[in-house]
């Protein structure tokens, strides 16, 4: 449909038609089973359904279709409706989860898996996926932490834009993409205390220094969509600021798709006292430029009332249901409703989606410790052990379209590798400790310590006869994502119990960490022989893991988050700022910026990770010792396999600013690139150092670089290295 049709269209629909397309409703109004109904079916009045301009929680091509063939006969205008769905890391095959994504630093393949799960989805009959979260995540008590890529704002931006590629393809048009939705906007991952929906308290320098760049970064990409978080943000609910809404993103980013609430948002701003009632909040909603209501109901009970009335303009209310239409078109929705949706056989798990995905969860696990080279597994007695040794509950509950049944378990894996006489295996203990049970309301095992007695016991007994112990151990997918919010960061005390229990069989110990988010390992660190973060790895979970531990391919991944090694600790994050009495290296700590109890930083830091062999760098170098803003400098060192076996790297660039009108972070990611050797080569690896790259939120209130002194690392991780040396140099006359 052209421009003049759309605009003919609206012109002719009538003020109740156009103020539910900007109403979307749950998928259980449209069917029973849909996911995530967060309302009682039927409580959304005849008018509403019939009008509605989108839903979500729903797919399935064949209902899908059904559902839109009625909704299109009794609409008066035949606009299609839009079906919306949470693609987070797959939809019938499921990636590692996003923050595991993050650990791969390789944003082509994460726009790959993103392609793949357009693929699927769209089969499904899905157009719109909430996905990406560009939120920056810097404290693991926040359970949905698991849904971003972690802790920088360079490699967020990198994989959002990544992902909002992958999603929509290059043409909205095409059958097999869907459209993207970048979340949540903003700064939800500041939330108070790590508390989901909570609060969060940032000066502009930080909102806009450190939390708006992944969203700016991946709305360059022109994602349809952009999703308001549940969050307040300095007294303003996010939903009902116009700061944000519109100068920041409007704006300054110039977003022009259509803004969507999240789920009840609008209606929430009466819980947080800046809404008087459901009519208030739907004019605030409308005056922050909130296209799309999500399911609270607010629009379609109040809004054709307020444009009635004048408090809301005809203007205004035309502007939001264009770009919804526009959303609509740009997809071929009104040439094809029912587009990519294979009635007959919806969406097919494939060999290729399948080696794809293995090949993301091997490049996802991050090696933390190998001591005495444990790893890889030697040919030998194997015994797997733990909850998480023979679960096909490895992907997130943010996967909920997909099945555990097409998930393949580590014990499965192995099944295909040892022979039976080399293998055994046991759960050991329970997934959660008594009290999570009870709390979440699942899993419920009746006289539980008993169980957990006769686990531990036929553990022990497993462990002795083995040679080495794969120790499967983690955080149950329900303990990640929405609304898991944690002030403690270990591992149940039933696991942290068969840990200890298998540790005195004087067995080696190999332990696999399956998790949503940073975990207190210290404890584990110290009883294991290696210890590797799995995250949560999807439907190739088990063949992913099994290539890393009999050694198929090398472990490359690095930590896209901190990890502490307290609780204490959180917010934790590498990129700090520094102090004004900083702790010394050496030498006396008193009144100095410390813990009594704990060392400052992370147990394992950003950008760690081990391998299989061994990297030497050298000859790190600069091409200039100074560059003005149209120069460039060319940062360059070689790196070397020292060791006997084929592996990757990740090789990361940082620079500091050393002296600016701001304080500026002692370090900051700048570049990183992943390279390949076999033993014995070398690559001399070059990173350009661009004036843009040094820009920052000055004291003057504006994106500017500053003259002066800056630091080089060329390194392994965010700890690492040795500084080089360059000073920027303004030209004359400026």
């Amino acid at each position: 449909m052209d421009k003049k049709a759309l605009e003919a269209l609206l012109k002719d629909m009538t003020i109740e038609e156009k103020v539910m397309q900007l109403v979307q409703i749950p998928g259980s109004e449209y069917e029973a089973d849909a996911e995530i109904t967060g309302v009682e079916r039927g409580q959304v009045k005849d008018n509403v359904k019939r009008l509605a301009g989108s839903t979500l929680g729903i797919w399935g091509a064949k209902r899908l279709r059904k559902i839109q063939e009625q909704y299109m006969k009794e609409h008066p205008h035949h606009i299609p409706l839009m079906f919306m769905l949470d693609v987070i890391h797959g939809h019938k095959t499921v990636l590692p989860c996003p923050l595991g994504q993050g650990a791969a630093f390789d944003p082509e393949a994460v726009r790959k898996g993103a392609e793949m799960q357009a693929r699927e989805a769209a089969a499904d009959g899905v157009h719109a996926t909430f996905s990406p979260m560009a939120d920056l995540c810097r404290d693991a008590r926040w359970g949905r932490i698991m849904e971003s890529t972690g802790e920088d704002k360079l490699l967020n931006s990198r994989m959002a834009a990544a992902m909002v590629e992958g999603y929509q393809g290059k043409d909205r048009k095409d059958p097999e993409h869907i459209a993207a939705c970048v979340k949540h906007f903003a700064a939800y991952g500041a939330a108070e205390g790590g508390r989901d929906y909570n609060n969060t308290e940032l000066s502009e320098h930080t909102l806009r220094e450190h939390y708006l760049r992944s969203y700016g970064e991946a709305i360059k990409k022109d994602p349809a969509m952009v999703m308001t978080s549940f969050n307040s943000i300095n007294g303003i609910p996010a939903t009902g600021s116009t700061f944000l809404m519109k100068k920041i993103l409007r704006e300054e980013f110039g977003f022009q798709g259509v803004l969507i609430s999240d789920w009840g948002a609008v209606g929430e701003m009466i819980n947080h006292g800046y809404a008087e009632d459901m009519k208030d909040a739907a004019l605030k909603g409308m005056l922050a430029g909130v296209d799309i209501d999500m399911c609270s109901g607010c629009y379609s009970t109040h809004l054709e009332e307020l444009v009635n009335t004048g408090a809301v303009s005809v203007e205004m209310l035309d502007a939001a249901v264009l770009r919804v239409l526009n959303m609509k078109n740009d997809l071929g929705l009104f040439e094809d409703p029912y587009r990519g949706c294979n009635a007959e056989t919806g969406p097919v798990i494939t060999e290729e989606g399948r080696q794809l995905a293995r090949e993301a969860v091997a490049a996802s696990l991050v090696l933390l410790e190998n001591k005495d080279k444990t790893l890889p597994l030697r040919k030998d007695k194997i015994a797997f052990i733990g909850p998480f040794a023979d679960t096909k509950r490895l992907q997130s509950a943010w996967a909920f379209s997909g099945e555990d049944e097409n998930t393949v378990t580590v014990w499965e894996a192995a099944s295909e590798i040892y022979a039976p006489e080399n293998r055994k295996v046991a759960a050991g203990c329970t997934m959660m400790d008594q009290d999570a049970v009870t709390a979440r309301g699942i899993c419920h095992v009746e006289n539980w310590q008993q169980e957990n007695d006769r686990l531990l016991a036929e553990a022990v007994r497993t462990a002795e006869w083995a040679d080495t112990v794969v120790l499967c151990l983690g955080e149950d997918s329900t303990q990640s994502g929405e609304a898991t919010s944690k002030a403690s960061l270990k591992l149940p005390a039933v696991q942290r119990d068969l840990l200890r229990a298998i540790r005195k069989t004087g067995k080696k110990i190999v332990t696999l960490i399956f998790t949503g988010r940073p975990l207190e390992l210290e404890e584990v660190r110290d009883l294991s022989d290696a210890l590797m973060i799995c995250w949560l790895p999807g439907t190739e979970g088990g063949h992913g893991v099994m290539d890393i531990l009999t050694g198929k391919c090398a472990p490359s991944g690095r930590l896209p988050v901190s990890f502490p090694y307290t609780v204490g600790q959180e917010p934790l994050h590498y990129d700090v700022y520094p102090t004004g009495r900083p702790k010394p290296v050496n030498g006396p700590f008193e009144y100095t910026s410390r813990y009594l109890d704990c060392e400052n930083g992370a147990l394992y830091p950003f950008g760690y990770g081990l391998s299989y062999t061994d990297f030497a760098y050298s000859d790190p170098k600069l091409s200039a010792q100074k560059m003005t803003d149209a120069e460039t400098i060319t940062a360059s060192i070689t790196v070397r396999n020292t060791g006997d076996r084929r592996g990757g790297v990740t090789v990361q660039l940082y620079i500091r600013d050393v002296t600016g009108s701001r304080v500026r972070p002692v370090r900051e990611l700048a570049d990183f690139k992943k390279i390949t050797l076999d033993p014995g080569t070398e690559e001399t690896v070059s990173f350009t150092i661009k004036e843009e790259m040094l820009r920052f939120w000055t004291a003057g209130e504006k994106w500017a670089s500053e003259p002066g002194k800056f630091l080089v690392w060329i390194c392994n991780d965010s700890n690492d290295g040795q500084p080089l040396e360059f000073q920027l140099v303004k030209a004359k006359g400026e």
